[in-house]
């Protein structure tokens, strides 16, 4: 292998690596506000209206927001693996308008 070649698995594995960092940095970030909306859920329970609900608000949009940015990142990374998108990873949860209809149609 030349060092032209060398040069080009050099750049291409540290490409690589740094994508899946950002995997991680971004899967991580969303486990860290989970939990902040986990305890911030536990404590409008115990609570009731003394918890701002705003906070709570914003760390659901917050975490939506990274879990779309750590798709782009995650094929990205599959991208420059030569692997192929991941299939059904960009569903989304039905919200709760939609769970309601849902119900009322399965319940008849």
């Amino acid at each position: 292998m030349g060092e032209r070649d060398a040069d080009f698995v050099l750049r291409y594995l540290a490409e690589v690596e740094a994508l899946a960092e950002e995997v991680m940095a971004g899967r991580q970030q969303i486990v860290d506000l989970d939990q902040k909306r986990n305890q911030n859920r536990e404590a409008l329970t115990a609570l009731s209206k003394e918890v701002d609900a705003t906070d709570q608000e914003l760390l659901d949009e917050e975490i939506a927001k990274l879990r779309e940015e750590l798709k782009v990142k995650v094929n990205n990374l599959l991208e420059a693996q030569g692997k192929p998108e991941l299939k059904g990873y960009n569903l989304k949860p039905l919200n709760t308008e939609e769970m309601l209809f849902m119900r009322k149609v399965v319940e008849g």
